[in-house]
This record gives structure tokens, sequence and C-alpha cells, in this order.
């Protein structure tokens, strides 16, 4: 049997999954041993036995100064601004992608506008950010903004093109009005596809907050880590970097779950 049609077995799944985890935490844990062994004073490869006693201490241990944990105050921070600028491009790019996908006027007027702005790189619009909205929440939130929504809104205009047509001239012949259409017809189809193009937005969202935080910021996980970075603070870095790896795969595995729940009738993702 050639290899493309075998089907991993049930059993076999679990191991397969965590096999790359495994061959990853091997390779770092024997790449750390040998550092530590030429230099116990090392700071680049701290032992995973170090990295966990710094998770539990940041995860428990308060700050000297305000009593705060830290760890906790930068996570919901965080959470915080990029629930708010996700949000906000989602709803954009809901909106327009439903426009420039439906109406001829509105695809004419902002295709090529939209195309041109999801080539500009949001990371150099950052000092301008902060020029104008300031060195506040304001600006890392539109960094955020402003980085996924030209992205959303071409994904979303594409998807609301690929409706049939045959679906919208029978809500005409019902007598639909264009707003009944794309609340009606378009809409349902589209929310599947926004659940997806959000997952695929969540990398990039990601890598403008923790930029934005690193550059102005007095709270977050982004400021965090490039605040421990002049004292070769590995063992904290590594820390902040896997907590943010494992939110933003739980964030993933949400709209996963709530796609799958919303709307069975789109089929499975990945």
């Amino acid at each position: 049997m050639r290899l493309l049609n075998r089907i991993p077995s049930r059993a076999v799944r679990p191991l397969l999954i965590i096999l790359p985890f495994l061959a990853v935490l091997a390779a770092y844990a024997i790449a750390s041993e040998i550092r530590l062994a030429a230099n116990p004073a090392d700071k680049i490869l701290p032992s995973p036995a170090t990295i966990v006693a710094t998770a539990e201490r940041l995860m428990t241990e308060g700050d000297r100064r305000s009593g705060r944990i830290l760890f906790w105050h930068d996570t919901a921070m965080s959470l915080q601004r990029l629930a708010i600028g996700v949000g906000l491009a989602a709803l954009t790019g809901l909106v327009f992608g439903l426009l420039i996908g439906l109406i001829p006027y509105a695809r004419t007027t902002l295709n090529g506008f939209v195309a041109f702005a999801s080539m500009v790189p949001p990371l150099a619009l950052l000092p301008i950010l902060f020029i104008v909205f300031g060195l506040g929440e304001l600006s890392k939130i539109m960094l955020i903004y402003i980085g996924i929504t030209p992205f959303l809104v071409r994904d979303l205009a594409s998807r609301t093109v690929e409706i049939p047509h045959e679906q919208i001239v029978k809500a005409q012949t019902l007598g639909a009005s264009t707003g009944v259409i794309a609340l009606r017809v378009a809409l349902p189809q589209l929310l599947p596809r926004l659940c997806q193009a959000l997952r695929l937005a969540l990398g990039p969202a990601w890598l403008f907050l923790i930029a934005a935080e690193a550059i102005a910021s007095d709270l977050g996980l982004g400021y965090r880590i490039f605040l421990v970075r002049r004292y070769l603070a590995m063992d904290v870095i590594l820390t902040y970097v896997l907590w943010i790896t494992l939110l933003a795969f739980l964030l993933d595995s949400l709209l996963r779950w709530i796609s799958r729940r919303a709307f069975p009738w789109a089929g499975d993702a990945l």
C-alpha cells in the first residue's frame, strides 16, 4: 500500500502528535546540558528545570513594590489589547467584505485601495501611530487593527464573490432587497470564513502587539520580554514566549471549536 493511503490508527495518533514536541524538548535539553557542562553560569540555554522553577515563581510571587503578580497583569493587558484590535478588525472586515463582494460600485471603488493598503508594512507605520495617537493604548490597538484589517477585507470579499450567483438571483426573484440579501444570504455563509480568517490573522496580530508593547508600554507580555533581555534573563524570556505560544494555541482552538459548533455544515477546519 502506498504511503499516501495509510491512515494512522487511533492508538498511534496521540504518539504521532506528541512526537515532534518530544523531539524539540529533547534537542533543547541536550543542548542546554552541553552548554551548562562547559559553563555552569551560562544564561543562554537554561535547563528545563530552571525554566519550570522560573515559571512557577513568575506565576505565584508578587512584585516587591506593588505586590501584584505582574505575570497575570501582563497577560490580562495584552489579551485586552488583542481582543479590542482583532474585534474591531473582524467587524470592519465583515462589513467591507460584504460591500465589496456584493455591490459592484463598492467593488470598483474600494478593491484597488484595499489591495494597496494590504501591501503597506504595518510595522513601518508604528512611529506614525505613536505620533498621531500617542504612546497610550490607542496606538497599540490601531497597529493590530491596521495590520490585519486589509487581509480580512480581501479574504471575506473574495468569499462573498464566490457565493453562487443563483442564490442571489433567487432571493431577488422573491423580492429581497440588497440589505436582506446581505444579511440573510451572504452573511450566514461568510461567518465560517470569518472564523478561519481570524485564525490565520491571529499570528500577525500577536506580532504587532508584541512589537508595540516592546517599544512603548509599561505593562504587557511584549514589554516584559524586552525589559528583561538586557539582563540576559533567558529563563524569564522563554517562559513568556512559551506562555504566548500557549495563549495563541488556545485562542486558535477556541475559534476552531466555535466554527465547528456554530457552523457544522461548513465542513471541518484544520
